[in-house]
């Protein structure tokens, strides 16, 4: 917390300067602009870069990646995430955009679950499930910051026992670090005191074409999947299907918008994609997981992780109507996500990986959002 207290202060003396104009990120942030005070803690701007000139800003509220700044096809720098350019339009949204999402990432069913015989009662936040942790979860709180280096910033927070119906006090720590190959790397660990469950991950939306005002339907996704958890009409996983013979196949890049509107049930039941594929990694970091590319600016994503899936969701949700940085309007279908992570409602579901966490174990997961220039 000591070096967030200096960072905020060292803020507030330049604005003291009246001669002086604060020096904007390379993304157009101003870094008082995320200088305030949310249930009593302090949150700041952090802006990290690396050695290519390529620039990543992460607020302390919610953990969010606010921008994101690597190089299009023409060598110019363009960011590729949606969010907002201060911390009031933040905190009173109720949109994940950018964020650090736990107690457990994705659906959990009726919000309930039982562990080692006790049955534990969440909250109800999306049609009579728990999603991301509830509507309070770690994606509203203000994180402790350490700016580890000029490329590097750790994040902690305890999330008490009994938060949000979850148990145990839950001790996390989140490691975002720009590497010098315009890779963002998050690393997550936790520990815990009593028997849990966990499933954290980023809730990054992308957007590649350097256009927010247009949607992601012209650009290309590949996922590295066989099988895929199809759903039932709330979202819930009802198994383990394969995705060959399916509008689910994307092993090969597929336009975003081909299929996103077919009379496909599972993509009518998600409004587009919104579903988790099995990843063919099996949890080797170094086998690419998924890829997204806009031809518009040559921009492409890759997705590396040691989770065990991917939740692909193409913006069904986004109203069209949610002003972001600089005053763009995001449309419907604006953006795309790729949260590495365990499958929904896997508390729920035994033939799924576990999401259980014990006292003297060390959860830990890898994602790691690397941005390349891809060639026509």
């Amino acid at each position: 917390m000591k070096k967030l207290i200096v960072s905020v202060l060292a803020i507030g003396a330049l604005l003291s300067c009246g001669e002086k104009k604060e020096e904007l990120t390379l993304s157009g942030l101003k870094q008082t602009d995320f200088v305030s005070m949310v249930d009593g803690k302090l949150t700041a701007l952090f802006v990290l870069k690396n050695s290519n000139g390529a620039e990543a800003c992460i607020t302390n509220y919610g953990g969010r990646l606010v921008s994101m700044m690597a190089p299009d096809k023409n060598g110019k720098m363009t960011d590729v995430v949606l969010g907002y350019d201060n911390i009031g339009d933040y905190t009173a949204s109720d949109g994940n955009f950018g964020a650090l999402i736990g107690r457990y990432g994705n659906r959990i069913a009726n919000g309930k679950f039982i562990l080692d015989e006790a049955e534990y009662t969440l909250p109800q936040n999306n049609n009579g499930h728990c999603l991301h942790g509830g509507p309070n979860g770690y994606h509203t709180r203000v994180w402790d910051a350490k700016l580890v280096n000029g490329q590097t910033l750790e994040l902690t927070y305890l999330s008490r026992d009994g938060e949000a119906g979850f148990p145990g006090n839950l001790a996390v720590k989140v490691t975002y670090t720009l590497e010098d190959n315009n890779a963002i790397a998050i690393h997550y660990e936790a520990t815990t005191d009593k028997a849990t469950i966990v499933n954290l991950t980023n809730h990054s939306y992308f957007n590649l074409s350097g256009d927010h005002g247009a949607p992601v339907t012209d650009q290309t996704i590949l996922i590295n999947a066989d099988y895929y958890t199809p759903v039932n009409e709330t979202l819930i996983p009802t198994g383990i299907e394969p995705v060959e013979g399916a509008l689910m196949d994307l092993r090969m890049p597929v336009v975003i918008g081909a299929h996103i509107d077919d009379p496909f049930e599972q993509l009518t039941r998600g409004r587009g994609y919104d579903h988790n594929w099995i990843l063919n990694a099996k949890g080797d970091i170094h086998t690419l997981a998924a890829k997204a590319v806009s031809k518009k600016s040559g921009i492409g994503l890759e997705v590396y992780t040691n989770e065990p899936g991917i939740q692909f969701y193409s913006g069904n949700f986004m109203s069209g109507a949610d002003k972001g940085k600089h005053g763009v309007t995001y449309p419907h279908r604006g953006a795309f996500c790729l949260e590495t992570q365990h499958y929904p409602d896997s508390p729920n579901q035994p033939q799924f990986p576990s999401t259980v966490l014990r006292p003297g174990e060390t959860y830990t997961s890898e994602c790691i959002y690397k941005f390349t220039v891809e060639c026509d």
